[in-house]
């Protein structure tokens, strides 16, 4: 069997990383890192091999990436920020991998909104850009930085007054005709040979800081269609892309932006069979392409999610069965899925209940017959600390006179089932 592609995510824990990592972590031909500069982020929490780089914008960046790249045999660099996209792309020569990209002119005609308006002026409809106050004819119009990303310093602006001073404090914002109608992101996929092999949209229903975090697969598709194959004559796309457009005070969908690169929210349509990461590796290593996509109605809604770092050392996990991994009459899937993560990683598992029924019988009803180490049927008049002999266990149950019982007897750590995402570790 070939070895998987070792593919370095850089930088991991944008949103655009993220993506890619939820899109190509279950695939057994991918074997993921991270890369990204030494500050905050998520990256971490989500991929077991991360590295910290020296930002772009550093000397010596090109050098330490590359070190990266030799020590893990790296394929592939996928970007994940738009600026990244543009660097490796113009120093795709000097770096010791393939990029995951589209070609150097698309990728700087896109970072540039004024670029892709006038490139793009007469193949699609394109917001009227002001060049000065005195174009102006009426109010409100939009102010945006001409190289910027989400919706970071994006202004309404009702007035002359304060239209002069955002382009005064800064001479690289543009000024455009307010667009009030419905937002549309189009995901698309195309391979340089056989052109246009994909084109999804989706309505923005509610935005955060740029980011989409309610969508749904708009109707009417033809159109979208239509636009991107305009594109996608005028610009060489090598994979995944897609762009935004947003209807003007007479309806027509005019364009706001096009980007090469993966979308967080092209999970979408990545969930009815259209994995655009995977596909944009093959399309760089010129496989031949066919897709299968689920037809039908599908939304999304994002939100927030919790991951966390700790120090808790454990070899056994002790575990009760009701109201703890079976509950209200079902199996806990969040507590059955931090198990099977225990099993991985060669953990003991051990069953400690005092099930007043037929425990065999119980347990083979839900499925649950194999999965432990061992079972202790503790009496009624037992007490479950005494059965716990490891000094790296912790102890899972829902009640709290048996957890205070353990942890004062024991002293390990003890946990309810509100508190199972902290030993949630998605790292692949």
């Amino acid at each position: 069997m070939k070895k998987p592609f070792h593919i370095l995510v850089f930088p991991g824990g944008t949103e655009i990383g993220l993506e890619i990592q939820k899109a190509l972590a279950p695939c057994k031909e991918v074997r993921l890192f991270s890369a990204g500069s030494d500050v905050s982020n998520h990256a971490p929490f989500v991929f077991a091999r991360h590295f910290v780089l020296p930002s772009i914008h550093e000397p010596g960046w090109i050098e330490a990436l590359n070190r990266v790249v030799e020590a893990e045999s790296i394929d592939y660099i996928f970007p994940a920020f738009d600026d990244v996209i543009v660097a490796l792309a113009q120093h795709a020569g000097a770096i010791k991998a393939g990029i995951v990209s589209s070609p150097l002119e698309t990728c700087t005609v896109t970072r540039s909104k004024s670029e892709t308006y006038r490139v793009l002026d007469g193949v699609v409809p394109v917001p009227e850009r002001f060049r000065c106050a005195a174009d102006v004819s009426s109010y409100p119009v939009f102010v945006k930085p001409d190289r910027g990303e989400g919706s970071r310093d994006t202004h309404l602006v009702h007035c002359e007054s304060q239209l002069l001073a955002l382009l005064q404090a800064d001479p690289e914002r543009i000024a455009l005709e307010y667009l009030p109608g419905e937002e549309y992101t189009v995901d698309c996929f195309s391979d340089r040979d056989a052109g246009l092999l994909f084109c999804g949209a989706r309505q923005r229903v509610r935005t955060k800081s740029g980011i989409s975090m309610s969508s749904e697969v708009a109707p009417a598709q033809e159109t979208f269609a239509d636009y991107a194959a305009r594109i996608a004559e005028r610009l060489a796309f090598h994979g995944a892309w897609f762009f935004q457009v947003k209807r003007d005070r007479h309806g027509v969908l005019k364009l706001l932006e096009v980007a090469p690169r993966i979308a967080g929210t092209m999970a979408l349509h990545r969930v009815q069979g259209v994995n655009f990461p995977l596909l944009s590796i093959y399309e760089q290593e010129r496989f031949p392409l066919s897709l299968l996509v689920n037809r039908g109605v599908v939304s999304v809604d994002r939100a927030l999610v919790n991951r966390y770092r700790h120090q808790i050392n454990f070899g056994t996990v002790y575990v009760d069965l009701d109201d703890t991994l079976i509950l209200h009459g079902k199996v806990n899937v969040q507590l059955a899925a931090f198990l099977y993560q225990c099993l991985n990683q060669g953990k003991k598992i051990v069953l400690l209940t005092r099930h007043a029924g037929d425990l065999d019988a119980t347990l083979a009803r839900f499925r649950l017959a194999h999965l432990f180490d061992a079972v202790v049927h503790v009496g009624k008049d037992d007490t479950k600390a005494r059965y716990i002999t490891e000094p790296d266990a912790i102890f899972i149950d829902d009640s709290f006179s048996e957890r205070k019982a353990v942890s004062d007897r024991l002293g390990i750590s003890t946990f309810d089932c509100s508190m199972l995402e902290l030993l949630m570790d998605e790292r692949i």
